[in-house]
């Protein structure tokens, strides 16, 4: 008698920490909610869910209707809970003592809140290092999920991936489940009898021959792509494909809704594996830089004309996902600054470390500001916002802890040049000891924020897929006949032009200098407590550059050898919360220009204000000398699911001054409102 496929539906629920709560509340309403009401209709369809730890707090406050309907899912034995780090890090990237921290505080939470301790692990992003292996065993984890291509790029041919394999990594096992690519891309994008025809048609398929585990159609994908993604809700909810889905299910004899838990308890391994250092295969092309990409983009299409790349896409391979680190420097350096503080927090003695304390540092490993594909918030700048605001609270309770000293020197992002960094416990400025001398990162601890959190604009490979100077609309009729993946779609959000998309020529930090339209070459001439010095290159003038902190007070002083009527401009990238929002604006002599996203010019101008509603604070600019005061939004272009947009990083300030006197000094006061 012909065994039925068992059928290992999963799906993986997860909102960045620090989104907008009218996204968290979109999510709800077109996906969370009609998902888990439609599923809890049927209790004989069995399937398992992972919910990252910060959206399970935040549902369980919000919409605690809904996890009522999912416990008691839980609880009558149809719906089985997977496990991971709790705020969704990319775990081969943070320290072991983090990833057993992180998943065994998701674990506990689950069986606290939702009475189940996971067997398995969601791997954020699937990202397979072999590295990960004993910390998820020592938590108790038993079998981890990734995609087929993990396997396939270990040898394995796609017959052969109907079970589950074994692995082992410094005497742990550990079981791994290939997910089904040809799933991801039909669930739910193809009509729901589509999608039933063809697990029938793996059933069909099987061995009759009872040595061999019973084929299983692995699918565990992003729960958005059931109602967040664009058209989905209407096709999935509207249109009523995962009602149509599930009931094709539960009518099929040739089909079994099945637990991993069920599965791997009642099945034996398929034998062993080791995997290479991997994700999914769009991720592999988004970590390559724009050259790189473009050319691995033509060698697939050059294979797919050619008619081999199914047979060998194993073959084609891009980069991994920690080539992000490499290839953003912003990201790059929020990495290395939260390994900075994680080890700083293992260092602390046990009675000084507190749970907020770790709190902080688990919200700061959160992966989605980390990284940028179709996917990924490392463009977003209230994403990278909210890494910062946890890794400077987290840095103010190590100081009051353990103080550091007011003046630092080390290479902090690994990149062969050292950081200067001088803090006063109010205020602390980090500077690259190159020749720009400028500030990278620029902390208010009373307000945990960084106002040099901007984004240098960089060319990315999509860019010629850009729409310039226009906008495309989308199309939904074929709703009839599947929709479109996020994945396939082209659409212009915003109006691009073509000096959008132009690469910067230099950082976009805070004090980057010219001297008559050439950039200042300065050397790092020395430092004290309380001060940082350097000196210009320049041989027709000299240029003395001093960086000071006085209370919530920087100052940055500069010494010329003459007045010698030479124009200067100063450059000020700053990343203020409300960029081009109405909560933000330019405030002088009481009266307000306007906000951070529109052209400002102002002549001889000694003192303005940026005031930020969303920071709770202001920064007040002031110049010893009257200078020409131009405000310009700093935009990047980048891609999501809905499309390409313009996003504002930050808001550039010019300070234009011809030099008539030997000294300038510009400040920065940052209050509270």
């Amino acid at each position: 008698m012909q065994q039925p496929v068992s059928l290992l539906l999963g799906v993986h629920a997860h909102q960045p920490i620090g989104n907008f709560p009218e996204v968290l509340e979109d999510a709800h309403f077109r996906c969370y909610k009609p998902f888990i009401e439609t599923l809890h209709r049927y209790p004989d369809f069995h399937f398992a869910i992972h919910f990252s730890g910060w959206l399970l707090d935040y549902l369980f406050e919000h919409y605690p209707q809904d996890m009522a309907l999912l416990k008691d899912m839980v609880a009558r034995g149809q719906a089985e809970l997977f496990g991971a780090g709790d705020t969704e890090p990319v775990l081969a990237v943070i320290p072991n003592r983090d990833r057993i921290g992180q998943v065994e505080t998701l674990s506990r939470k689950l069986a606290e809140k939702l009475g189940q301790r996971p067997q398995g692990a969601w791997l954020t992003e699937r990202v397979w290092d072999s590295t990960v292996v004993p910390s998820l065993v020592d938590c108790g984890i038993r079998y981890v999920i990734v995609d087929d291509y993990h396997f396939l790029c270990a040898g394995n041919t796609a017959k052969q991936l109907n079970g589950f394999y074994t692995t082992e990594e410094d005497t742990r096992k550990l079981d791994i489940f290939p997910i089904s690519e040809s799933l991801r891309y039909k669930l739910p994008f193809t009509p729901a009898p589509d999608a039933i025809a063809y697990l029938e048609s793996l059933a069909d398929e099987q061995s009759s021959d009872n040595n061999h585990p019973r084929v299983a159609a692995v699918y565990f994908d992003d729960i958005e792509k059931f109602g967040i993604w664009p058209e989905t809700y209407q096709w999935v909810y509207e249109k009523g494909w995962l009602e149509q889905f599930i009931q094709g299910v539960l009518a099929s004899p040739k089909i079994s809704p099945c637990h991993y838990s069920d599965y791997h308890a009642n099945e034996k391994t398929s034998g062993l594996v080791y995997l290479p250092t991997t994700s999914y295969i769009e991720m592999n092309t988004w970590t390559l830089p724009a050259e790189s990409a473009e050319a691995y983009d033509d060698l697939v299409k050059q294979s797919k004309t050619a008619g081999w790349y199914e047979q060998n896409k194993a073959y084609l391979r891009g980069g991994i996902w920690k080539n992000f680190l490499s290839r953003y420097p912003e990201s790059n350096w929020m990495h290395k600054r939260m390994l900075g503080l994680s080890a700083r927090l293992a260092s602390l003695p046990d009675n000084q470390r507190t749970l907020t304390m770790q709190e902080k540092l688990y919200a700061a490993q959160a992966n989605d500001a980390y990284w940028h594909g179709l996917f990924g918030g490392l463009y977003l700048p209230h994403l990278r916002r909210a890494i910062y605001n946890n890794l400077i609270a987290l840095e103010a309770m190590l100081d009051a802890c353990d103080q550091r000293k007011s003046i630092q020197v080390q290479d902090i992002d690994l990149d062969g040049i050292e950081e200067i960094c001088l803090q006063n416990n109010a205020l602390q400025i980090i500077l690259k000891n190159d020749n720009f001398a400028s500030i990278v990162e620029f902390d208010a601890y009373s307000l945990s924020h960084n106002f040099g959190d901007t984004l240098q604009r960089q060319t990315e490979h999509y860019f010629h897929k850009i729409q310039l100077d226009g906008q495309n609309a989308a199309d939904s009729s074929h709703l009839d006949t599947g929709i479109t993946s996020a994945h396939d779609r082209i659409l212009n959000k915003h109006v691009v032009h073509a000096s959008d998309l132009k690469p910067d020529t230099h950082p976009r930090h805070l004090f980057v200098d010219w001297l008559d339209d050439q950039l200042v070459d300065y050397q790092y001439i020395d430092s004290n407590s309380s001060t940082v010095q350097f000196q210009s290159k320049t041989s027709s003038l000299s240029i003395l550059k001093a960086f000071t902190l006085s209370d919530s007070r920087l100052n940055v002083h500069y010494q010329f050898s003459d007045n010698s009527h030479n124009a200067f401009r100063i450059e000020i990238n700053l990343a203020m919360p409300s960029c081009d929002g109405m909560g933000g604006r330019f405030v002088t002599h009481d009266n307000n220009l306007g906000n951070f996203g529109q052209l400002h010019s102002l002549t001889q101008i000694t003192e303005i204000q940026l005031i930020d509603d969303t920071l709770g604070g202001c920064i007040v600019l002031s110049t010893s000398s009257p200078v020409q005061f131009s405000a310009i939004p700093h935009f990047t272009v980048s891609q999501s699911e809905n499309g390409f947009e313009k996003i504002m990083q930050a808001v550039t300030i010019q300070l234009d001054w011809i030099i008539q006197s030997k000294a300038l000094t510009v400040s920065l006061d940052v209050s509270p409102q």
